[in-house]
């Protein structure tokens, strides 16, 4: 019992008792994950469950201190959990290795748990596990690093903002389109054409985020012109995926065919070294035998060789090409068979445009955007983690605070505070109402049935829609009233199945408040098809502002830091009636806790190992 002593100290025997009961997830177990993971183990938490999609690579070694050699190779979270237990014996841990957008990481497994941390990586998932919390409603503790900068905040749904209040405006680090697809210079101009031309044309949908177009003058157009029939006739290779010729027909395309039709442009290599087009059957002849190849025993750290990177090519096509058969992906740095595709194909066009060679692992650096982070400010930021939850299971939220972890030489204080703030009332996640939409069967219910249920809802569960709706699915308008395909259609065939959002707006009424439904399976013996729940959990919504405007503070998920000098700013009483009661019992916040200070804003700088730049 000697890890709960200090709490019962400090927090008193009941909140020691909270601690020991409650049940933890954990969203990450890199940089800050494990000092988060190693900081509840020894402050009285006794149920922890981490999550993570990742595995131990070298590089992780020198930061991420429950790992060791000989763990190379093996899932994050498991390890992690087994030294935790080390620790502390009288442990209930769980691990899983999976993506937390998984679909069977739905609404209901979330709300299985008191509380949530999130150590995550990528804005995407850390938006992800923002909504699902919102939805289940849980309480997040949410964090970032950035070198020796970090922060930690808490997200209550209705009672403070959430991770999306505020948008991102990262500035992307973009290349001209005629440089990234016709004359490569660099190594980072290969992964940028592997990872945001090829791979989203075939297995995406088709964004080329850091190629940025160019005018169309007399000098580039028609090679404009040309470079946007490549990328019709490229969409047309998807034909072949699935078959055994696959690989062949996409390699003979990029690496032979359009490079055959840069040659033919003399005046382009007039002052450069042209390209040499590779040949698919030579290649194929040099290297390992499929059934053979293993992509897991390639070194990342030394660059691959042609024969490796076309063997590895060779493999992740066929590997990505059964995953797009039944949804369109997005490159992951985390994802290995994506990460695979991407440095084959960039190294392949290396070799075939004689451009500087780099490792598995330096292209995982540039396609991912990351940069090193620092032990000592996730384990700062970690412990500040814990610290925060412990007030918020014990009732005391109005005692929490946003905290930033700065680094300045002029500044006397390492670590700045600042109260809660409201939601933004003009939020687009946590300014909606979030309901569970149980279906019995996914394949025999349709969209169709799925409107008509939500429009059937009278009295108290009238969502007040109106006629018109408009239904979206992450960024897919799956329904308006200009658009009735699918309405006949079954959310199976849709991809509507357990753990997915589905959003339904008013196009008749601007001030109606989306709903957002959590699909869900669970159902013991269905008295209806559609059974939605969770009307007793709306939070009463203030109303806007005859003339809101978006908040113009400053948001930048880069590596860039913005400090601003603020003199007195009051804290925001963040009490609303009828809040929701649930996980933990809401307080209202005091509106006096805040006292004159300077404001460092970190705004949502990334966290673990990196610092997103996209």
């Amino acid at each position: 019992m000697r890890q709960t002593t200090h709490i019962s100290r400090l927090f008193g025997a009941e909140t020691a008792d909270k601690l020991a009961t409650a049940r933890v997830l954990v969203v990450g177990a890199g940089g800050i994950g494990c000092e988060l993971l190693k900081d509840l183990s020894m402050s009285g938490y006794r149920h922890i469950h981490a999550i993570d999609l990742d595995t131990i690579d070298l590089s992780n070694l020198n930061r991420q201190f429950l790992f060791q050699r000989k763990h190379i190779k093996k899932p994050k979270a498991s390890v992690a959990v087994s030294a935790i237990t080390a620790f502390n014996p009288q442990l209930s841990a769980e691990a899983t290795q999976a993506n937390i957008k998984d679909p069977q990481f739905d609404s209901d497994w979330f709300a299985s748990f008191d509380i949530v941390f999130n150590a995550l990586d990528n804005l995407d998932a850390r938006r992800h596990v923002n909504a699902m919390c919102l939805a289940a409603r849980v309480p997040l503790i949410e964090s970032g690093t950035a070198g020796y900068l970090g922060q930690v905040t808490v997200i209550c749904g209705g009672k403070t903002e959430c991770f999306d209040c505020h948008p991102k405006q990262a500035e992307k680090k973009s290349y001209p389109v005629c440089t990234i697809r016709s004359t490569p210079s660099a190594p980072i101009h290969c992964v940028v054409w592997a990872k945001n031309y090829l791979f989203a044309q075939l297995f995406g949908q088709g964004d080329a985020g850091e190629i940025r177009d160019e005018p169309e003058d007399g000098d580039n157009a028609e090679e404009l012109r040309i470079l946007n029939q490549e990328a019709h006739a490229l969409m047309k290779l998807t034909e072949a995926m699935g078959t055994d010729d696959f690989a062949r027909v996409v390699f003979e395309k990029v690496f032979s065919t359009d490079i055959g039709r840069l040659l033919s442009m003399k005046d382009m290599w007039a002052q450069r070294t042209p390209p040499k087009a590779l040949d698919y059957a030579l290649l194929e002849q040099k290297s390992s035998d499929p059934a053979q190849f293993d992509p897991s025993a390639l070194p990342e750290h030394d660059s691959l060789t042609i024969e490796q990177a076309f063997s590895l090519f060779r493999y992740a096509c066929h590997a990505l090409a059964a995953r797009r058969a039944s949804e369109s992906l997005e490159f992951d740095k985390d994802d290995p068979e994506a990460l695979w595709f991407v440095a084959a194909t960039a190294s392949l066009r290396s070799f075939a445009f004689g451009i500087d060679q780099k490792s598995i692992f330096a292209v995982k650096a540039m396609a991912g955007n990351i940069i090193p982070a620092i032990a000592t400010t996730n384990a700062m930021v970690a412990g500040m983690m814990v610290l925060q939850s412990i007030l918020v299971l014990s009732n005391r939220i109005q005692e929490c605070r946003t905290a930033y972890l700065t680094y300045n030489v002029k500044r006397p204080r390492s670590i700045i505070k600042e109260s809660l703030k409201r939601p933004n009332p003009l939020c687009p996640v946590c300014r909606r109402r979030y309901l569970t939409m149980r279906v019995a069967d996914f394949a025999a219910t349709t969209l169709g049935d799925v409107i008509d249920a939500v429009q059937a809802l009278e009295g108290p569960q009238n969502l007040n829609l109106g006629e018109d709706i408009s239904v979206v699915e992450g960024s897919r308008i799956l329904y308006d009233p200009d658009y009735e395909d699918n309405l006949m259609r079954t959310l199976e065939s849709l991809g509507l199945t357990s753990g997915r959002m589905l959003t339904m707006a008013s196009e008749d009424d601007g001030a109606a408040i989306p709903v957002i439904f959590s699909l869900s399976g669970l159902m013991k013996e269905p008295p209806e098809r559609i059974v939605i729940e969770g009307f007793e959990h709306i939070p009463e919504f203030a109303p806007l502002p005859e003339k809101a405007k978006p908040d113009n503070r400053v948001n930048d998920d880069q590596d860039a830091v913005v400090v601003v000098a603020v003199d007195e700013e009051p804290s925001i009483d963040l009490t609303h009636e009828g809040q929701d009661k649930r996980k933990p019992e809401s307080q209202d916040i005091d509106p006096n806790a805040a006292d004159s200070r300077k404001r460092c804003a970190v705004d949502h700088c990334s966290d673990e190992d990196v610092t997103i730049l996209e």
